[in-house]
């Protein structure tokens, strides 16, 4: 009973979940005790994003969890002034000649609003789309580039109308935008690869948009394994682009940790003069991961390149000079450490000695990275404070600025915080989030040793994995539970107090489903409602029952391939797999519509072979707004 109590709760949360909440935005300046309005219910600041005003005394801090923007001085110390947002602010863009602060709010009936910095007025509220993020200003402040992450495109707004002047699709997720000085190509780093999981190769993408025409003018493949992109940035000369990322040895069986042998974090360079790829660079040291690399910054010289290092709370500080240098070396078949050519570079785990600093910061997990004057600031997401490193002293220091009191952690914060810390991982290679970033997935195949080697599996969503016992696609871990403590042995080399492990349960209890893009204002479409009825009809809910879209057992359903031949699997929730592709257990089917039409010829899948057109349609449409 406790259970179904439990489960039902979960639906009705999800089900219930608020959209289109009426947008109020307010400029106060007053003590910090009292910035939260009474309807606030968020107890952390989770500062995810920072900009710097053109002087760099300040910077504007988006506070995820409370709901607000603060202005915070980081020369003297200290906050000026609070904005509160009523929905989470995901990200930040500052025109500093107009004094215009522009705000994403994260919904899936996203927003913008534009701030006069120097009066408080909201001058604009403008609509956008699902999860909105990484706003990029064009440098005559003309056009903003907004990512709307779940739409998979990216709204261009016309600033001095205040209108969308449209929207350009881009690959799945984009989740960083940056222009280039002058103005003429628009970068988007897209988080998560669109391909099957099961080939040789995949990797996410940067595209590359021609904002004139509002035209992609080419998508450019990162390295076999990238995922998990984050930060992008364009060096001050519009030479070159750098994007940050996990780079995953995927193809390797799960056997050990050091040397990167099963992720890396990086830093992908491109070459905007050439449109192509130049170089994948290594973060990580011989003997000490950088895991999840975030923001990246370049200095306004072009002499430095900063990169926030979100789970090993680092700042690491590059000679862009010396690694240019470098690079070209190789290019002409000189050898720098142990590369020989540029292909090499990207195994390289020396070839930043001697021209990187790796600068602790005080707090825990720097996400959102700017530059101001001579500072690189970074905002501490579960330390609730900013992080301001001096970057002309010898040694560089970092120094830091608290964003009010602190609250003590919950065990679901802890837990969420424990779960993207690779400080819990031997050597630091990896956390949790590095193969499920937001607590879902890396969209790659692993091949984990809990159920044999040489059967890689793809990575599973954590959202309602404690509710949805058996773990594993093979069911070899009872529950989520087993499975957290199994992952911390076997995939983090690490052991952890039980009460560690138990904090990671409770963030994983507690993980809320995001309303998917499919939904119209909430419900679901017409086409939607149709696929309803198909899924009846043609017995997907048979095994995909109930509210949670499982029976909770596991099936024998002919898909197994050599050690997974005639073998069961789990049935997985529906609830939120529009995010979870590719789909099936090796990830073979890169889109819903595709498992239909090429993996499900025995109806193994529900009865399908025998629909309609726009049957097969209509329940592609009904699973994917679950």
């Amino acid at each position: 009973m406790e259970k179904g109590i439990i489960l039902m709760k979960n639906y009705l949360r999800f089900t219930m979940s608020g959209v289109g909440a009426v947008l109020v935005c307010v400029l106060v300046s007053q003590a910090r005790a009292g910035w939260f309005s009474a309807k606030s219910e968020a107890r952390y600041y989770s500062p995810c994003a920072v900009v710097a005003s053109d002087d760099g005394n300040d910077v504007f801090v988006a506070e995820y969890s409370a709901n607000q923007v603060v202005q915070a001085d980081v020369v003297k110390g200290g906050l000026k002034r609070t904005i509160a947002t009523k929905l989470p602010p995901s990200g930040l863009a500052l025109d500093s000649r107009s004094g215009v602060l522009f705000v994403t709010l994260e919904s899936n009936e996203g927003q913008v609003v534009l701030i006069d910095t120097r009066t408080g007025k909201l001058e604009a509220r403008i609509a956008v789309g699902h999860t909105p993020l990484a706003p990029a200003l064009s440098p005559d402040g003309k056009t903003l580039a907004v990512c709307n992450r779940f739409n998979n495109n990216v709204s261009l707004i016309d600033v001095p109308s205040r209108k969308e002047s449209g929207r350009v699709a881009v690959s799945r997720e984009p989740v960083a935008a940056a222009f280039s000085p002058d103005g003429r190509q628009l970068l988007i780093a897209s988080h998560l690869p669109s391909m099957p999981a099961n080939g040789d190769y995949s990797a996410s993408v940067v595209t590359v948009i021609d904002p004139a025409t509002r035209l992609v003018v080419t998508n450019l493949t990162l390295p076999n394994g990238s995922t998990g992109l984050r930060g992008l940035c364009v060096s001050p000369d519009g030479r070159y682009a750098y994007v940050t990322h996990t780079l995953g040895r995927y193809q390797l069986p799960t056997t050990q940790l050091e040397r990167g042998w099963m992720n890396t974090s990086a830093i992908s360079i491109i070459d905007l003069q050439g449109v192509k790829m130049l170089s994948t660079v290594l973060l990580d040291d011989v003997d000490l991961g950088a895991a999840n690399p975030w923001g990246v910054a370049c200095t306004t010289n072009g002499a430095l390149l900063c990169v926030a290092q979100a789970g090993t709370h680092e700042v690491s500080v590059i000679d862009r000079n010396a690694l240019h240098e470098r690079l070209g070396r190789v290019a002409k078949g000189e050898k720098v450490g142990v590369s020989l050519s540029l292909e090499d570079v990207p195994n390289d785990l020396s070839f930043l000695v001697g021209i990187r600093q790796r600068v602790k910061l005080p707090g825990n997990g720097p996400r959102g990275l700017c530059l101001a004057g001579d500072l690189a600031v970074a905002g501490m997401y579960f330390s609730d404070n900013l992080a301001v490193v001096s970057l002309t002293t010898t040694p560089v220091v970092a120094r830091e600025v608290s964003l009010g009191p602190k609250t003590p952690l919950s065990e679901e914060r802890k837990g969420e915080m424990y779960f993207n810390d690779a400080a819990f991982c031997f050597q630091e290679w990896q956390s949790c989030a590095s193969c499920h970033p937001d607590g879902r997935a890396d969209a790659l195949n692993w091949d984990l040793l809990n159920d044999g080697i040489g059967n890689p599996k793809n990575t599973k969503n954590m959202l309602l994995s404690v509710q949805t016992p058996p773990s594993m696609s093979l069911a070899v871990r009872a529950d989520a539970a087993m499975g957290v403590r199994a992952g911390l042995k076997f995939i983090q080399f690490s052991m952890r107090p039980e009460e560690d492990a138990l904090a990671i349960d409770a963030y994983l209890t507690k993980m809320k489903p995001v309303p998917s893009p499919y939904l119209e204002k909430g419900k679901l479409s017409k086409a939607a409602r149709r696929g309803e009825k198909v899924f009846r009809k043609a017995n997907c809910a048979t095994c995909h029952s109930g509210s949670l879209y499982t029976d909770l057992q596991t099936h024998e359903m002919g898909m197994g391939q050599g050690m997974d031949k005639d073998k069961p699997f789990d049935t997985p929730t529906l609830v939120e797999c529009w995010r979870t592709a590719p789909f099936l257990h090796d990830g073979r089917a890169s889109t819903m519509k595709e498992l239909f039409q090429e993996f499900n010829k025995d109806d193994v899948h529900g009865d399908t072979s025998k629909l309609s057109p726009r049957e097969l349609d209509d329940l592609v449409e009904f699973v994917l707004s679950l």
